[in-house]
């Protein structure tokens, strides 16, 4: 009677962990579906963002060609569901991002332009919920990863296949200031 106490007790302790797992794995992968949609929205209102930029920034290609770059960048990024590469295209994209609007500083029909103001907040917002959701899905796969790797959940995940996930990291460009005096000295 107490073996079959023990078997029952062992398999009920397999059963709810493994339910567990898949939970905290299911969990990763919402997160990364809610920062998969806000940054398609993010690539889809770029390309407008850009051309309004290109009507007044004809000496500022250069800046516009950083954002396009890096645009492509978080794309295939995205669409290979590669981490790693995700974080420094989007640490390029935002030092594009930061780079462009303070050059638009210096086109004042442009910053009164009603379509460009629309689409900065527009893409302001987008970028500050993608910082959210970054921090949740590092959340997410902070709770993956010590499960997977703790003693005894770690039993399960291995006969399994549950695996550590990568956290979201931006690149230490991202973390510089940007150099405003620069941008308030530079030429025309």
């Amino acid at each position: 009677m107490l073996t079959w106490i023990v078997i029952a007790v062992v398999v009920l302790y397999f059963v709810i962990t493994y339910n567990s797992l898949v939970s905290v794995k299911n969990n990763v992968e919402k997160a990364w579906s809610n920062i998969n949609v806000l940054l398609k929205q993010r690539h889809d209102e770029l390309p407008k963002l850009i051309d309004t930029c290109k009507q007044y920034m004809q000496h500022e290609q250069a800046t516009l060609e950083k954002v396009i770059q890096a645009r492509t960048q978080v794309n295939d990024a995205r669409d290979h569901h590669d981490v790693a590469a995700l974080g420094q295209a989007e640490s390029a994209l935002r030092v594009g991002l930061g780079g462009l609007f303070a050059v638009a500083e210096n086109y004042p029909e442009l910053k009164s332009n009603q379509n460009f103001l629309m689409l900065q907040t527009r893409i302001t917002g987008l970028e500050n919920q993608i910082a959210d959701r970054r921090e949740f899905y590092n959340d997410s796969v902070y709770i993956n990863n010590v499960r997977v790797q703790q003693f005894p959940d770690l039993i399960v995940a291995r006969l399994f296949g549950f695996v550590k996930e990568q956290l979201l990291k931006f690149s230490s460009a991202e973390l510089t200031d940007v150099e405003v005096g620069q941008r308030f000295n530079a030429k025309l």
